[in-house]
């Protein structure tokens, strides 16, 4: 699709065309497609088919009912921050005293909708035609244009002088698929780091598998997951970052956050009653320690991010407790005849430290849950550097 095709798709014919292959599954496209380019251009017809598609896909991001409403690009999907997290960010930014912000590299605009909501004045940059037609068409459908400037051009060559904020989203993929090196983004890192330090106040969305070494010292380094999924790492530029608190862990969609304190790691020793697996983020963001200082808890292994305790359980959203009935030598034949003995049959398999897939072993435990009503978690890891099993229930959540 190119820009005249969108302009097009944007026009009334246009809408009506994309009402009338709204819902047509992938399956039907080619028997659709040949019905309507009766009376649509082909490119028109095929456009509409393949912003159905995208829509469908993007409802997982943004929502059915947003999604329905928004315009995409296959690239420009694909790295658009999911709505609760560019909502987050938007917040933070607000609260940090942002009227206005630079989105350099805005790409189809989530963040650019999202810092709009949170009531801030946006310039939305972006170098790709395209790009930036879907970006001002998703400000005009949200009724937020008012507030969302788009403007085409090489943001290296866009001075965001006047704004309270900047915010940069580099490029993370090439022909190639994920590229992983930071300098090698599109502008490379470097580059957004100096514009970064140029600002009052600055984010810059990087890879969630960043290395801590290349996070700037001037930079409080956040890492963010959804449901447990870690979804990005964002390098902050404020007043305050720079401090000895440089890494923080956030929740989605409860919204809590924590921050480092820059402890040691915690000592090693025996697996007791219980277990906690911590959030995603938290082990991105090597605060793994400060979940254990606050479970009063250690380490199953030095190298392994399971904390242990026999304290009685506390509840903390920033890990999943279980309560451990058995640790045992790595040994499939003796965790099949055990399982079966106590009735088992589904297993929830976890891994950390461990050469073993988990649908290998589930392959070679031979369960039947048709015939075995009982469930437990195994945990496949090391314990003081020995490939072990770890047999487990979940611990109830307490309500919050």
């Amino acid at each position: 699709m190119d820009v005249e095709v969108f302009a097009e798709l944007l026009s009334p014919a246009g809408q009506s065309l994309l009402r009338e292959v709204r819902g047509v599954a992938p399956a039907q496209e080619l028997a659709v497609a040949t019905r309507l380019r009766q009376r649509y251009a082909p490119a028109l017809v095929s456009a509409a088919l393949t912003q159905n598609r995208l829509r469908t896909r993007a409802a997982a991001k943004f929502g059915a009912e947003e999604a329905a409403a928004l315009y995409f690009t296959a690239d420009g999907l694909e790295q658009a921050t999911r709505t609760s997290v560019a909502d987050h960010r938007a917040r933070r930014f607000a609260a940090l005293g942002a009227g206005s912000a630079a989105d350099l590299c805005c790409g189809v605009g989530a963040d650019a909708l999202a810092l709009a909501r949170a009531g801030i004045r946006v310039l939305a940059v972006d170098r790709d035609p395209l790009t930036c037609a879907v970006a001002r068409a998703n400000a005009e459908v949200l009724g937020l244009a008012d507030r969302v400037e788009v403007r085409r051009a090489d943001v290296t060559q866009v001075s965001a002088s006047g704004y309270d904020a900047v915010f940069a989203d580099p490029a993370r993929r090439g022909g190639r698929g994920r590229i992983f090196d930071p300098e090698a983004y599109s502008p490379p890192l470097s580059w957004a780091v100096e514009a970064a330090l140029a600002a009052p106040l600055a984010a810059l969305k990087v890879a969630p598998g960043i290395p801590h070494e290349a996070v700037p010292a001037q930079a409080e380094a956040e890492w963010v997951s959804y449901a447990g999924d870690v979804k990005e790492a964002v390098l902050w530029f404020t007043p305050t970052s720079g401090d000895a608190a440089a890494a923080r862990a956030t929740l989605l969609p409860s919204g809590d956050t924590l921050l480092g304190q820059g402890l040691p790691d915690p000592p090693a020793g025996p697996v007791g009653r219980y277990l906690y697996e911590p959030d995603g983020a938290v082990i991105r963001a090597h605060l793994v320690a400060d979940v254990a200082a606050l479970l009063d808890g250690r380490l199953i292994d030095p190298t392994i991010a399971y904390v242990t305790t026999d304290a009685p359980p506390r509840a903390t959203p920033y890990a999943t407790g279980y309560e451990i009935t058995d640790v045992l030598p790595f040994n499939v034949k003796k965790l099949r005849a055990l399982l079966r003995e106590r009735g088992v049959g589904s297993v929830t398999v976890k891994k950390r430290g461990s050469a073993v897939e988990p649908e290998e072993l589930r392959r070679k435990l031979k369960l039947d849950a048709r015939a075995a009503a009982g469930s437990c978690t195994v945990f496949l890891t090391r314990v003081a550097g020995a490939p072990s099993m770890l047999l487990g229930h979940p611990l109830p959540r307490e309500p919050r």
